[in-house]
């Protein structure tokens, strides 16, 4: 070797193995131009490994230093003023003020600092001598997907990268929502709301909530790092909310990052004091014993406080819904409705809602690749125009597939999280189809018991077989046979910008067109319907589809299920008050209501086919052009309802039911059988005046069918 040690290859001269050039360790024989590679940049100056990894990321603010035109101290009094805010949301009803905060990390303490590293400011407040003025609170404030990625992978069990890129996670013993479990503080604030027979808000005092919100912030104050979002609802400006979620885990925060409206940095200096927070303990069980408590899990709303606790459920699901409820309570005062529904607009600007329960086809006939998708599933409708509340969309995605629903299955990607899927252990690839988190587990089986206690609710028991491991079995005893099944339930949360038409912002002008979406297992209302305004509210107000037998056990045929506004388990008003805001609007707009089944034709579900998604789509699109409008029509026994004669793309003989059954006196039994069913449910109904024109609301009542 040469002296100096280097080497250098000629492009000319003696070749070496294989005809490569070969080495020469003259310098003075080396020329400038046959160099090829020069890796003769200055080293790094870091004498550790732990320096070198410091060098690794450039230290940044999370947020746009405020300009300095605002002065030299401006970012730091920002700075100041900030974990102030997360302090007091964090105190406890017991202390004075709230717990020390400090932002960042505490297992990046002990790197190695920059030179340039921008020092952390905290608030210290004053505590009352106790163990909790020992310690900081570590505040993670809006980290990055990646930042929570790394969080998730590191510190919480179940966390892994699958093969899409998407984070996948699991929700604990809870996979889906607790309807029973969930409380409204019923006070002055909320003596409007929709109580009783039929409402899903079952209420609770400002004592308890106390008890319970107290729980919930000890507990999180506890820890030695919360993760704080700091976010909107609604795209609409005017109408927008402002809202804080403190949680527990970096899954939930990244859950709420895609699902909320995800501010500019610039909007972020200037968040300020939230609008609402949500305090998510759901690692940590509420207090049984505590008054209005059912079993170890309570979600609680308040109101007047304008806060949600979250005790004993790590389903993410519930944060989201919870947000929905407080938009269904706010909106309406402000004169805007809100919606659960789809939403998409074509080219030319028209706007179409669609409504639907679980099945009946809402998320797949509102993505269209043809149309902007504003939004999947929750939405107002204000004077400015239909607005999406969220920023992301949290799709099923059990047996998802890419030919079936490429934009999901392309929207499951970094950035996403997957709740309680299936994957390769090598590969990481998800198995969609596998239920084994979400489904029936062969450890717990469903037996008959008989009761211990008859004073104790059978709920609390329900609870406490679904609180227990896959490993463990509980022998609880009730007086009466209890069947019961964990749904299938697991879904992607992704920014609504994954979808590649997805319209950003995501708001659009009034709705041209109103569809109701039903899965009728019966088989006998028509694939479309033109409805009336008066229709429209009967069938907005009702609600209904058919589960089917296989949906849930012990379902042997054709059961109708109906939930008011299309969205029962989340109105906070009772449903005639969002349906004479709807009809208001529809009126103003002249907006169409449309009735379109995605279920059987030709018979009952077992005798009967399932309508064509092909045909679905036909009638959207015809719906979509206005092609529909200028059909004509006839008018159905019972229900009244007006059917088009012809479809372009749709067979006509399945446009009316009555032709497609063999069976003619069993299809007339079925068809009065369902309408007995309307009719029963909608007697709850019968005694509340629909907005200010009575005459509206008499036209609502006969809308119904006509025996």
């Amino acid at each position: 070797m040469a002296a100096n040690g280097e080497f250098s290859f000629r492009s000319g001269g003696v070749k070496g193995r294989n005809g490569l050039p070969k080495i020469h360790t003259d310098k003075k024989a080396v020329d400038e131009k046959d160099i090829c590679h020069d890796d003769s940049a200055t080293p790094v100056k870091a004498q550790t490994l732990d320096e070198l990894h410091s060098l690794q990321m450039k230290k940044s603010a999370p947020t746009t230093p405020i300009q300095a035109a605002l002065g030299p101290f401006a970012e730091e009094e920002r700075h100041k003023q900030q974990l102030q805010s997360i302090s007091a949301s964090l105190a406890s009803l017991t202390r004075e003020t709230g717990p020390k905060v400090v932002k960042g990390d505490p297992a990046r303490a002990a790197e190695t600092p920059r030179v340039s590293a921008v020092s952390h400011h905290h608030f210290e407040p004053t505590l009352d001598i106790s163990d909790s003025g020992l310690k900081f609170t570590h505040i993670l404030y809006n980290l990055s997907p990646a930042e929570l990625y790394e969080q998730a992978i590191k510190y919480e069990k179940g966390s892994f990268i699958t093969s899409s890129g998407a984070l996948a996670t699991l929700s604990g013993a809870k996979t889906g929502r607790s309807p029973r479990d969930k409380r409204v503080v019923k006070d002055e604030t909320t003596e409007d709301l929709w109580w009783g027979k039929g409402s899903p808000n079952i209420e609770m005092d400002e004592h308890t909530f106390m008890v319970n919100r107290e729980r919930a912030v000890d507990y999180l104050c506890s820890l030695e790092k919360v993760y704080v979002n700091d976010q909107f609802l609604n795209w609409d400006p005017e109408h927008r909310i402002k809202v804080r979620i403190v949680s527990a885990r970096a899954y939930h925060s990244l859950f709420m990052h895609n699902m909320c409206i995800r501010p500019t940095p610039e909007e972020l200096e200037s968040f300020g004091t939230p609008d609402f927070t949500i305090y998510n303990a759901g690692q940590f069980p509420c207090n049984r014993y505590t008054h209005y408590m059912t079993s170890s899990t309570s979600i609680d709303l308040n109101l007047a406080r304008r806060e949600m606790v979250i005790l004993g459920t790590q389903y993410a699901g519930e944060m989201k819904k919870g947000l929905f409820s407080l938009m269904h309570y706010l909106m309406p005062k402000r004169g805007v409705l809100s919606l659960h529904s789809g939403c998409n607009m074509g080219k030319a600007g028209d706007v179409a809602l669609f409504f639907g329960l679980s099945g009946t086809g809402k998320t797949t006939l509102s993505t269209d690749h043809n149309r902007y998708l504003i939004g999947d599933d929750e939405h107002c409708w204000s004077d400015n125009g239909v607005s999406n509340i969220e920023g992301g969309c949290y799709a099923k995605c059990i047996d998802l597939s890419r030919e079936k629903e490429p934009d999901i299955w392309n929207a499951i990607k970094f950035g996403a999280v997957v709740e309680n899927v299936v994957f390769d252990e090598h590969t990481r690839e998800v198995d969609y189809s596998d239920k084994s988190v979400t489904g029936k587990h062969s450890k717990m089986p469903l037996c008959t018991f008989t009761l211990i206690r008859p004073t104790v609710r059978r709920i609390e028991y329900f609870e406490r077989l679904h609180d227990q491991t896959s490993s463990e079995i509980i022998f609880i005893y009730l007086s009466e046979p209890l069947a019961f099944s964990i749904s299938e339930n697991t879904r992607a949360a992704y920014p609504i910008e994954f979808i590649p038409n997805a319209k950003i912002p995501c708001v659009g002008p009034h709705p041209k067109n109103v569809i109701l979406l039903a899965c009728d297992a019966f088989g006998v209302l028509p694939p479309v319907s033109k409805l009336n305004l008066a229709q429209t509210m009967y069938h907005f107000i009702s609600g209904y589809t058919a589960l089917v037998a296989g949906t849930e056990d012990g379902i042997k045929e054709p059961t109708a299920t109906f939930s008011a506004c299309f969205g029962a388990a989340f109105i906070m008003l009772h449903p005639t008050k969002y349906a004479a805001v709807l009809a208001d609007k529809m009126q103003k707009h002249g907006a169409t209501g449309w009735l379109v089944n995605t279920g059987w034709s030709g018979g009952s579900y077992g005798s009967g086919s399932r309508i064509k998604l092909a045909y679905t789509r036909k009638i959207i699109d015809a719906i979509h052009s206005g092609e529909l409008l200028k059909a004509s029509y006839v008018k159905t026994e019972v229900f009244g309802l007006e059917i088009p004669t012809e479809v372009e793309g749709v067979p006509a003989e399945i446009l009316n039911p009555a032709n497609t059954w063999g069976n003619k006196k069993a299809h007339e039994e079925t068809l009065l059988k369902l309408g007995g069913l309307f009719k029963k449910n909608f007697e709850g109904f019968l005694s509340y005046k629909i907005g200010t024109d009575s005459k509206l609301t008499e036209e609502i009542l006969a809308a119904g069918p006509n025996f």
